[in-house]
This record gives C-alpha cells, sequence and structure tokens, in this order.
C-alpha cells in the first residue's frame, strides 16, 4: 500500500534533496545533550509510511499482545508483554514480507490515479515505529491491559454481581480515550520544545537504531582476525525456542519450580521459618524460581531496566522489606501484626480470620452498616498496611523532591520551550501536514458526552453520577500540564490514584464501583494522555508524520480496549471459580488473579467502607497519614544536607520518592518477583553489561524478548491442550508451586485458623 494523501509531506522537495544532511547550524541542534548524541538529525519524507507490512504487522501485534496481557492478567504471574517484545520480532518479519511480497504497483477504484503496491522497497525505521505503536497500544501503554478492566473483574469475579458487557466496553472505551484530547490539544506545549525531551523515548530510538544498523555476521577480534558472531535474529528464534520448550517445564510438568523456597522444605512444621522463607506469602530469604513469568511478572523484563534503577529498587525494597517489616511485626507487633499474616493482600477481622466482604454489601450494591458492625473493623496484614503507608509518603515526597532538585530546570526548560527557538526536529516535522485541532475537540468532546450518557443512563451499573465524572475529568485535564512536564524532564510521573480514592471516599463512601470508576477516569485518563504524549515525542524525533501517529494510537487502543473485555469476559464466564482462593480453586491452579485482588481490595477499603473507617477516626489506621507530612518532610532534609555538604555526591542521588516507592508493586507481586528480579538484571545489566558489552549491546534486548515471547506462546498452548479439560498431573512437583503451607498462618495465642497450628 502507497502512502495516503493525509500523509504526503506538505513540502516536497528536490529528488537529489531529499534526506536532510546531518548538518545543521548550532541554534538548532537540541539543547539536551542527550538528545544530540542518541537522535538523527536527517529525514526523509518519501519513506512510504502506511504500507502493507505496518498494517499487517501492526495489527497483529496490537491484537496478540491485548490477548496474551489480558490472559496473563488472571494468572499468580502476570506477565506484561511489552513493546520491545514486537519491537525485536518484528523486524526479522518485516524483513522477509520486504523479500517476499510482489513489488507490482496496481490501482483502487475509489483512489483515483494513485497506485499501490505491496512492496513499495525496504522495510524501512518508520514503519518499525508505528508497528510499535500498535503494540504499545495493545499493552496499553506498558500496564498489560485496560485498567477499567480490573473494574469488570472485581464485580463478576470478588463481589458475585453483574454488569453487562455493553456498559463494560463503554466504561473501558472512555476512560482510554478520555485523556487523548486534551493530550492532543497540549502537544505545543510537551512535545514541539526541545526543552521537553522525555528521556524514556531515547531507550526505543537506542534500541531502533541497533536493530536497523546493518550487522554482519564477522566481526574483528582484538587481534584484527575475523570471528563469526551469530545474527539477531537467529539469536531471538533459538531463545524463543528454547523459552518455548523449557516453560513446559514449571508450567506443567515440575510446577514447584516457580518457587523453590528451600528453607520451608527444612522446616516443615515451623511457621516462623516459612514466614521467612516463603516466596509469595513470606520475605522470600533464599528462595529461588526457574520460571521467567515469576521473574519478569509486576516488575517487567530485568534485562531492559538500568542498573543504577535496580540498585535504587534494591535499597528501598531491601529496607523496607527486611528491616521495617521484621521489626514492626515480630519487634513491635505493630496493629497487632501477628494476629495476621505477615503478607498477604487478605482483609481480615479482629480474630484473624477473613473478611466475609460479600456479607456487609446489600442489595444496592452499597455498604450495609448492620452487617458491618456486626464483623467490626477491617485489618489488613502488616507488609500491606505499611505499603499503604509508603505508598502515602511516596506521593508526597515525589512532589518536595521534584520542586526541590528539579524545579529550577522545569521552570527553565518550560520558559525556554515557550520563547527558545525550534530545533532541527520540529523544524524537520513542519515537512508534514499537522493534526487539525478540530480533531482534538470532537474526540473529547464525544468521548465526554458517551461516558455522560454511560453515568446517566446506565448509572445502576456504575454507581458514578454525572457530577463526579466531571468533577474527575477536571481533576485529570488539571494535572495532565505538569505531571507531563515533570515525566519530559525528569522521568517520574507522580500517580493521581491514592488521590482520587481518597476525593471518591470521601465524598461518596459506601459506594465501591464510584469509587473505582472515579479513580479510573481521573488516573487512568491522565496516565493515558501522558502516554500518548510520550509517543507523539518518539514520533517527532523519528520524523514519524502526526496523522499516522494519531491513527495508529487511536485504532490501537479501540482494538486493544475491545479484545481485552472480549477475553476477560470469556475467561470470567468460562474458568469456574475463577480468582477465588478461598479454597473454590484448585491447590494449585493458576488463575489467581493477584493484580484484581488489591484492586477489589481498594474498592473494598476507599469505597465500600470509605477512609474514615479505615484511616480515618473510625479505623484502625489513623496514625498512617503522618506518612504524608514525613514524605513531604524527607527531601528537604536530603536537600538540606545537600547544600551544607556540596562536596558530597552522593548526597543528591538519594531519591526517596524512589526508595519510598521502591515496593509499590507489593502486593500483589511478591519478594520472590523481587528478589529474582533484582538478582537476573543484576547479572545482565552490570556483570554482563562491564565485562561482555560487545554481547549485551548486541543481544541482552533480543534475549529478553525472546523469553517473554516463548513463555506467552506455551502457556496459552498449554491451557487450550490440557486447561480447557482439566488434565493436570499430580505429585509432589505440581500439587503445590511452593509447599509453604504455613507462612499463612498467624503466630500471637489463642488465635485459631483452619489449616494452622494454634500457639
Amino acid at each position: 500500500m502507497g502512502t495516503v494523501e493525509t500523509e504526503s509531506p506538505a513540502l516536497e522537495a528536490p529528488a537529489d534533496e531529499k534526506v536532510v544532511k546531518d548538518i545543521v547550524q548550532v541554534d538548532e541542534q537540541s539543547p539536551v545533550e542527550q538528545v544530540r548524541l542518541m537522535v538523527l538529525n536527517t529525514d526523509d519524507p518519501t519513506l512510504p509510511v502506511w504500507t502493507f507490512r505496518m498494517w499487517v504487522l501492526g495489527l497483529l501485534s496490537c491484537i496478540l499482545l491485548s490477548f496474551f496481557n489480558q490472559f496473563f492478567s488472571y494468572r499468580r504471574e502476570p506477565l506484561i508483554i511489552t513493546q520491545i517484545t514486537v519491537q525485536v520480532a518484528s523486524l526479522p518479519i518485516g524483513m522477509l514480507m520486504a523479500a517476499v511480497l510482489p513489488s507490482t504497483k496496481f490501482r483502487i477504484p475509489g483512489f483515483g490515479e494513485r497506485e499501490f503496491s505491496l512492496n513499495p522497497g525496504p522495510f524501512n525505521m518508520k514503519e518499525h515505529v508505528l508497528i510499535s505503536i500498535f503494540a504499545n497500544a495493545g499493552s496499553a501503554f506498558g500496564n498489560g491491559s485496560a485498567y477499567a478492566v480490573g473494574i469488570v473483574n472485581i464485580i463478576k469475579a470478588f463481589y458475585g454481581r453483574n454488569i453487562s458487557f455493553f456498559a463494560s466496553w463503554l466504561l473501558i472505551i472512555t476512560t482510554q480515550v478520555l485523556g487523548y484530547g486534551w493530550a492532543g490539544l497540549l502537544r505545543k506545549y510537551v512535545v514541539e520544545p526541545a526543552h521537553m525531551w522525555w528521556p524514556s523515548t531515547l531507550v526505543q530510538i537506542s534500541l531502533f537504531r541497533a536493530l536497523h544498523e546493518k550487522e554482519s555476521e564477522e566481526d574483528s577480534d582484538d587481534s584484527g582476525g575475523a570471528r563469526r558472531r551469530m545474527s539477531r535474529s537467529k539469536f531471538f528464534v533459538i531463545a524463543l525456542t528454547c523459552s518455548f520448550l523449557w516453560y513446559l517445564v514449571p508450567g506443567y510438568f515440575f510446577q514447584t519450580l516457580q518457587s523453590i523456597s528451600w528453607v520451608c522444605w527444612a522446616f516443615p512444621h515451623s511457621v516462623t521459618a516459612q514466614q521467612i522463607g516463603s516466596g509469595f506469602s513470606g520475605l522470600g530469604v533464599g528462595a529461588l524460581t526457574l520460571d521467567w513469568s515469576a521473574v519478569a511478572s509486576f516488575l517487567f523484563s530485568p534485562l531492559i531496566c538500568p542498573f543504577f534503577a535496580i540498585v535504587n529498587v534494591f535499597i528501598g525494597y531491601a529496607l523496607i522489606m527486611y528491616v521495617v517489616t521484621p521489626v514492626a511485626y515480630w519487634g513491635l507487633n505493630v496493629y497487632s501484626a501477628k494476629k495476621f499474616p505477615i503478607f498477604s493482600a487478605d482483609l481480615f477481622r479482629a480474630d484473624g480470620q477473613a473478611y466475609d466482604i460479600k456479607k456487609i454489601v446489600n442489595n444496592k450494591f452499597e455498604l450495609d452498616l448492620a452487617e458491618y458492625e456486626k464483623q467490626g473493623r477491617i485489618h489488613l496484614s502488616t507488609f500491606f498496611a505499611l505499603t499503604y503507608g509508603f505508598g502515602f509518603a511516596t506521593i508526597a515526597s515525589t512532589l518536595t523532591h521534584v520542586a526541590l532538585f528539579h524545579g529550577r530546570e522545569i521552570y527553565q526548560r518550560y520558559r525556554a520551550s515557550s520563547e527558545g527557538e525550534e530545533d532541527v526536529h520540529t523544524k524537520l516535522m513542519k515537512k508534514y501536514k499537522d493534526i487539525p485541532s478540530w480533531w482534538f475537540y470532537v474526540l473529547l468532546a464525544a468521548s465526554i458526552a458517551v461516558s455522560l450518557a454511560l453515568c446517566i443512563f446506565l448509572k445502576k451499573e456504575v454507581q458514578m453520577p454525572w457530577f463526579a465524572l466531571l468533577l474527575a475529568a477536571a481533576i485529570a485535564f488539571i494535572f495532565t500540564l505538569p505531571i507531563s512536564i515533570i515525566t519530559a524532564t525528569t522521568n517520574q510521573t507522580p500517580g493521581l490514584n491514592i488521590i482520587t480514592e481518597y476525593i471518591m471516599g470521601v465524598m461518596m463512601p459506601g459506594k465501591p464501583i464510584a469509587n473505582v470508576c472515579f479513580k479510573t477516569y481521573g488516573y487512568m485518563s491522565m496516565t493515558q494522555a501522558i502516554s500518548f504524549l510520550s509517543d507523539f515525542k518518539l514520533g517527532h524525533y523519528m520524523k514519524i508524520p502526526p496523522r499516522s501517529m494519531f491513527l495508529v494510537q487511536f485504532l490501537g487502543t479501540m482494538i486493544a480496549g475491545t479484545i481485552n473485555l472480549s477475553v476477560a469476559w470469556w475467561l470470567l464466564e468460562s474458568i469456574e471459580n475463577i480468582c477465588n482462593t478461598t479454597g473454590l480453586l484448585p491447590a494449585n491452579s493458576p488463575w489467581t488473579c493477584p493484580n484484581d485482588r488489591v484492586f477489589f481490595d481498594a474498592s473494598v477499603i476507599w469505597g465500600l467502607v470509605g477512609p474514615k473507617r479505615i484511616f480515618g477516626p473510625l479505623g484502625n489506621y489513623q496514625a498512617l497519614n503522618w506518612f504524608f507530612l514525613g514524605g513531604l518532610l524527607g527531601p528537604i532534609a536530603v536537600w538540606l544536607l545537600h547544600k551544607a555538604f556540596p562536596k558530597h555526591s552522593w548526597i543528591p542521588l538519594i531519591n526517596l520518592p524512589v526508595l519510598l516507592g521502591a515496593t509499590a508493586y507489593m502486593p500483589p507481586a511478591s519478594s520472590l518477583n523481587y528478589n529474582s528480579w533484582i538478582l537476573v538484571g543484576t547479572i545482565f545489566n552490570f556483570f554482563v553489561f562491564r565485562y561482555r558489552k560487545d554481547w549485551w549491546q548486541r543481544y541482552n534486548y533480543v534475549l529478553s524478548a525472546a523469553l517473554d515471547a516463548g513463555v506467552a506462546f506455551m502457556a496459552v498452548l498449554l491451557y487450550f491442550t490440557v486447561g480447557l479439560e482439566n488434565k493436570n498431573l499430580s505429585w509432589w512437583g505440581t500439587s503445590d508451586s511452593e509447599h509453604c503451607d504455613l507462612a499463612t498462618c498467624p503466630t500471637a495465642r489463642n488465635i485459631t485458623v483452619d489449616g494452622c497450628p494454634t500457639f
């Protein structure tokens, strides 16, 4: 397919001047050094973009990623396949299509004299970028699946109520695209200015350049001679095959390899030892895994994370997991910690029994105060309670840290972006037709209108009144620009999830679905807007026509959201007792829905019961609100220390938002996930990077993509071949994925829980 009219450059250069030379004036260079080093100052506007290859591979990758990520989201180890997998895998396929497809030109009725071809020439980088953007939409911009699918999951699987497919679809689509409207209008503030450089996009650009460099299987060694090296494509196929075949072992034949918690095996009758050694339900001391999905779940692949980020996560995680939590549990018995498991996402009564949430929900899907008074206040496990406290501190510390350590830079860059001249990249992008503003106005008006219709005519299903929708949209709109500027200059993105939960919980307590809907509209529409702008900046650097970017993002989001919901509906209807971990699922079932469990708990804490009865005067955890103040003051102390001792360069490296937020994924992530992620990431991004840098540069990202893809294909194959008919093996290696049954037991005296010893 040829390039359609909307993608034609507005200015047509002579044939010998099509490629803009990499010679620009000094004042046209990007003011950011990293951008100058990484992004090319050239463009060839004649390269075809809307090709048959782009549409086939883009749509296919979007469909596959949205299917796989939604499928995996219900499993104990919810592997998220990101666009990097597609970025690596689509290159050899695109080159193969360029080699075998016919280049014959033809006309299509209705398109006049325009000629089209299935093969307009070599597979180019611009096609590759658009395929990756399609894939990014398929992975919900790195989130795995559409956030609003969690609302459908908790309604059907946890509360045992119903919501229609149509209302679910409207909810998912509107929450995904609502922010696109105002994001498009903000492009001139955070995409076009050179000082808004979006650090995360440079990782993608470096990978695109590395993949498209002409590689030879012959490299020179240190002595000047030639040596044979495997091509990236061949390495990818071999690694994918190995990953595909190996997952058969931990995924079916020997599932205990998912968590080799040998401490539990050595002390089968000790609750304390199993709390220490359990990888899934304890501190994970000594726990190992031979399952890639356990390594890459929740935190994404460790192979693509820079080592300095791994170190920051490790320090924060180690302090919270191995210092604060043991002291709070065994030392201080904070909040009667020993009555409950040391690590759990479940909700409990004061006597250590699981809280029966369904009993406190009345026929109107609201809080039944009489039943709530019978069961008493909700209690959390030690780690879960501390997680909320550190979450409060993370939000507050992000604000002061960014203001103190990056405030001047943000202000200077924003002022320079509004006053400064255009850099070479912005000038090159002027060759393409821009997106008319009315596109974004129409999209914004349509998405708000549909969202209002959902809240007015289907209010019984979503609980949220129309004025709450407008408030959520206003919050998201107000925060999009400042947080986009923070992300574009510091690569830190403060979240609004806890803020929106808190606001709605105070406004309308007792309505769980209204709370999660408000959070999704207020939090996710802003997050989607920022992801939209980040992808636009990637397209800006790679010289992708703006209209192509917009249409691919919009279509990809619509397709992915629809497939997410379809897969969710299929699994929720076909897998009996999915997500029900209270004994109804088989002992070693993978369908435990860890992310949705935490999402459900949040709906209970912030929506059904409300923050007043959890973190307020009527709850047990009012003291956790002090974490807001601690987080606010912490960066001030670090900043003052830096000013007092400016020669100590390590002081400004103390990043409290990263340290305090290191365990943000826990729960549902476990100590096994963190320990294995840190270990594998250190091996590849420190030792291999330092001592085998050529190998790392050539194969590291390729290996990550192959491992993800191999596990994904085998997991789906296992489900369709043996999972649908419940054909399971029965022996010690499959009866339990860990054999740490006592890790979830309380240790307080006179607390009786089924399956646990009473002290």
